[in-house]
Parts: structure tokens; sequence; C-alpha cells
């Protein structure tokens, strides 16, 4: 019965994963329009990249036992074509430093993917190991992820505008993150229960934070033109941060 209730928790939380790592598509659209990555990060992207390709492995019966976290798996194997795509785009239309930097970051992690590939694979031997191994660095990537929202939360509490943390954006990522909570619980896997607890109380900080600014009756605070050029930057990773799950 709970493994019933898993499964079907689990292809839930996939179908909206999905739609939300799709939402950055938005961002890049308007890079390509413009021929330029102006002050956007790729950072967000890169991580999100390194958090996918962890936990499509960690889904992978190399490590799990099975198929029983194939919804992990399969839903992080399309994100990371996702991220694949942005980060690509980024590429192609940043400067030559900029470029620099995310090629070699992306090679960085890249690089670790693989050495934990192969660790897990070839030097250790039970599921039980590879799990805690897999699953400990996919929490860290997590982590570093779910953090990300604090950014937009910041920017809100300094304009007192909510301009740049959309309020659907932060209801949905609560609920997929909540969800994936659900399914981490349901399989008894703190590996995916822990950074999916994480995402739930950011996503309650930033529906907290936009109920209280939104109703805010002072005006904006007007930014300079050096923080107006990191607006975009802001949305972005607010994007980035709320379409990455699990």
């Amino acid at each position: 019965m709970v493994t019933s209730i898993r499964v079907i928790v689990g292809i839930i939380a996939s179908a909206v994963s999905i739609v939300l790592y799709a939402v950055p598509i938005l961002t890049f659209k308007r890079v390509i329009k413009e021929a330029s990555v102006r002050e956007f990060s790729c950072v967000p992207y890169i991580l999100a990249l390194f958090s996918t390709l962890t936990y499509s492995w960690y889904g992978f019966p190399v490590v799990s036992y099975g198929w029983e976290n194939l919804s992990v798996s399969g839903t992080c194997s399309i994100g990371g074509i996702f991220e694949t795509l942005f980060i690509s785009i980024y590429i192609w239309f940043a400067p030559r430093e900029k470029r620099k930097f995310v090629m070699l970051m992306v090679s960085l992690v890249l690089a670790i993917f693989c050495v934990t590939a192969c660790v897990s694979s070839l030097i250790i031997h039970t599921h039980h190991m590879r799990k805690v191994f897999v699953g400990s660095i996919g929490i860290v990537t997590a982590m570093s992820m779910y953090s990300s929202p604090l950014v937009a939360v910041k920017q809100v509490m300094r304009t007192k505008s909510v301009e740049f943390m959309p309020f659907y954006l932060s209801l949905f990522s609560f609920l997929t993150s909540l969800i994936w909570m659900i399914y981490g619980i349901l399989g008894r896997d703190p590996y995916i229960t822990s950074p999916n607890a994480a995402g739930c109380f950011t996503g309650i900080l930033q529906l907290a934070v936009y109920c209280i600014y939104s109703r805010c009756k002072e005006p904006p605070k007007k930014l300079s033109d050096t923080e107006q050029a990191n607006d975009m930057d802001v949305v972005t990773t607010c994007e980035e941060a709320n379409g990455f799950k699990p």
C-alpha cells in the first residue's frame, strides 16, 4: 500500500518538477532575442546541473535498490537536459571572460560527478554505502540550490517590492518540495527528505515575505543603476532555484 502511494506521489512530483524545470525558458528566450547574457549569472544553472546529475545517478539501480527511485532518476535526467541546454545557450552568448569561467566550472562539476560515479560503482560494493556516499553529496548540492531563493527574499526586503519574486513560482516551488519530501518520507529516504524539507522552509519563507510586502503601502525603493542591472540576475536566480527539484 505504502509503495503504491509512493509511486503515485513520485509521478505527481515528477510532472510538476518538469514544468518548473522549464521556467527559465522565458529567461533564455530573452537572452537569445537580445544576443546577450547581460548581468545574468550562470552559477545557479551549473549547481542545478550538478544536482540533477548526482540525483540521476542516485536513483539508478547501481546506487538505489532496483528502480525504487525511478521517479527521481527520470525527473533529474530530464532536468539535466534542460540545464545543459540553458548552459549551452549562456556559453554561446556570453563574453569571453564569462564563457571561460562557466566552462571551467562545468568541467569541474563534470569531473567531480565522474569521480563520484566511479567511486560508488567500482570501489563501494554495497547499495547502502553507495546511497550514503552519493546521497550525502546530493544533499550538499541540493542545499546550495535551495539557499538561492534567499537572494530574492533579500531583494524584496530591500526594495519593499515583490516584483522579482513571483507568487505562483514560490507557491509551486513550495508544493513541489512538499511532495518530494512526502515521497522521501514514504520511502524512509533521508537523502531525498532532508533537502526537500529545506526547500519547504525556503518556500514558506518566500510566501511569508510575499504576503508581508505585497500589502506594503510604502512605494518601492528606487535602486541605483548598478542595482537595477542586477535585478534580472535576481529573477534568474529565483527562477532557477525554484525550478530545481528534488
